[in-house]
């Protein structure tokens, strides 16, 4: 069976790069109609852009609005924008910590917010937040992100309930991800390679193989699945207890 989306009117927040551009990608392949839209201009081939600060209530509104009027309904909302740079917690200033939650958590709400009153309004949609592995292990360095992902996954179980039974609300907990900027979280090829060893599956993600499950919760396959957060890691991380023990494996 494959994943059909032919004609659904998808938005992708921060599907210009990254893991947002392999969530657009997919999407596109799996021939839907795509928005997307980040805070600077940019271009993907195939879909159409609109600027927006998902941090803006009255942005996100219009934003919203574009997308009805131009194309007459909303099928599908990806909350991907996101993201935080490392930072010690007890070094970070109460301004950036806030600016992390808002960001990763308060945004998607926004979002979903607007989207849910169309959605609820034509009677069908889905809602697909992009969640984190931080937010289910600690997350050093990342710790207000790991936080607000925790949160979200949290708001997806509940808005899956409030927003039920026209539309369906599901998460992604990614794991890492190799895309262009990699090199600022794990260093050179040689780091990124090293990582990428202590994932079971033994490398990291592709934005396309996200993207693939992104178009999965929001496709007619998984029409019975709601309130879920499909955990994309490659089977995670190998406790620590494993190599630091006599004999590498005990």
């Amino acid at each position: 069976m494959e994943l059909d989306l032919d004609g659904a009117v998808v938005l992708v927040t921060g599907g210009v790069r990254g893991v947002g551009l392999g969530i657009t990608r997919a999407f596109l392949s799996a021939g839907a109609v795509v928005v997307t839209c980040a805070r600077r201009p940019a271009e993907v081939e195939g879909a159409s852009f609109v600027p927006c600060d998902v941090r803006d209530a009255d942005q996100v509104s219009g934003l919203v609005a574009a997308v009805v009027a131009e194309h007459g309904r909303l099928d599908v909302v990806v909350n991907n924008a996101g993201g935080a740079p490392f930072a010690l917690a007890d070094r970070a200033s109460p301004r950036f910590h806030s600016k992390i939650v808002e960001l990763n958590l308060l945004a998607p709400l926004l979002v979903s917010q607007a989207a849910n009153a169309v959605m609820q309004e034509q009677g069908s949609g889905a809602i697909v937040n992009v969640s984190s592995v931080s937010g289910r292990r600690p997350s050093p360095g990342t710790a207000a992100y790991g936080a607000a992902k925790a949160g979200l996954d949290s708001l997806t179980s509940s808005l899956a309930v409030e927003w039920a039974p026209k539309v369906r609300v599901n998460a992604l907990a990614v794991g890492m991800v190799r895309t262009e900027q990699s090199h600022l979280h794990y260093g050179s090829e040689a780091g990124i390679e090293a990582v990428a060893r202590t994932v079971p599956l033994g490398r990291l993600a592709t934005p396309d193989e996200v993207g693939a499950c992104a178009v999965f919760l929001a496709s007619p396959l998984a029409s019975y699945v709601s309130g879920a957060t499909l955990v994309v890691h490659g089977g995670g991380e190998a406790p620590a207890f494993l190599t630091a023990a006599d004999g590498g494996s005990s």
